[in-house]
């Protein structure tokens, strides 16, 4: 007998080995959860990424205070041979200006959107739903409430933060978050470490916001669909939503020019579809 599909696309990353070789083993548990032990080690690399010196106590207590808040994180859709989970991994490029991908995202089962990206006034080149958020304390934004709060936690504040800034209950003089906490996601921080490691071959000092997210995609999708990435034709790394574009703007300490690159590749070997804009 036939073997059964892990889903019903043309090509299912859960079953083609050739986007995972290379060393590019997956990553068990993306997501974070109460019963996960951090082990010293891991925690060692995650801290480097802040600039004060956090103790592992003192990480423990923020993540505990995170889940006693939040229990649990919200369900991830699990493939099945008569669906196809097709994403949409929307960056912030400039590139995406008269693109006209918005139909194409929006197409897509789920639509992965970052930090500051937004719809209103660009909806025909980068769509108008939103399905999953990935952002950070620096770059957070208020969120409908069908949509999912995917949370990359940087630093031990983040943990604290993230517990205040959603939590009604208690007064705050900081900015509040919208968002519905039943559907939120943390990223395992351990996650971020395997992308440094495995996928950047440690290039750079961590990974970017938007690698990790498209990384972590082929991990919960079948199908991964990238639009936003990289800077435009003009050599520009500014944001489709800003005016002036600046030729100048670095990629901070993050390896730009590395994870283009790997993005190209995994185009190349159409374990993705790449779309460069303009």
């Amino acid at each position: 007998p036939r073997e059964e599909r892990s889903c019903a696309c043309d090509r299912c990353l859960s079953e083609d080995e050739s986007s995972f070789t290379e060393g590019f083993s997956k990553f068990a548990e993306p997501f974070y959860s109460a019963n996960h032990n951090l082990s010293e080690d891991n925690f060692n690399w995650w801290k480097h990424l802040q600039s004060k010196n956090p103790t592992f106590s003192a990480f423990k207590e923020g993540v505990k205070g995170m889940f006693q808040m939040f229990p649990k994180n919200a369900e991830l859709e699990a493939s099945s041979p008569d669906r196809c989970r097709s994403c949409a991994v929307v960056a912030n490029s400039h590139n995406l200006k008269g693109s006209h991908y918005g139909p194409l995202i929006d197409f897509q089962d789920f639509v992965i959107r970052m930090n500051r990206g937004r719809t209103k006034g660009f909806e025909a080149d980068v769509g108008t739903r939103t399905t999953h958020h990935v952002m950070y304390p620096e770059s957070a934004v208020n969120l409908e409430n069908n949509t999912h709060l995917v949370y990359f936690p940087y630093k031990i504040r983040d943990f604290v933060w993230i517990t205040k800034a959603l939590n009604t209950s208690i007064s705050y003089n900081k900015r509040r978050l919208k968002a519905n906490t039943d559907l939120m996601m943390v990223l395992n921080p351990v996650f971020m470490k395997y992308v440094h490691e495995v996928w950047l071959n440690k290039e750079g000092y961590y990974p970017s916001t938007g690698f990790i997210a498209l990384i972590l995609a082929l991990h919960i999708c079948d199908e991964v669909h990238v639009f936003g990435y990289g800077a435009d034709s003009d050599g520009s790394w500014s944001h489709y939503w800003e005016k002036l574009r600046n030729t100048g703007f670095k990629t901070g300490g993050h390896p730009g020019d590395v994870e283009y690159a790997m993005i190209k590749k995994l185009a190349r070997n159409e374990t993705i579809k790449f779309y460069r804009g303009g």
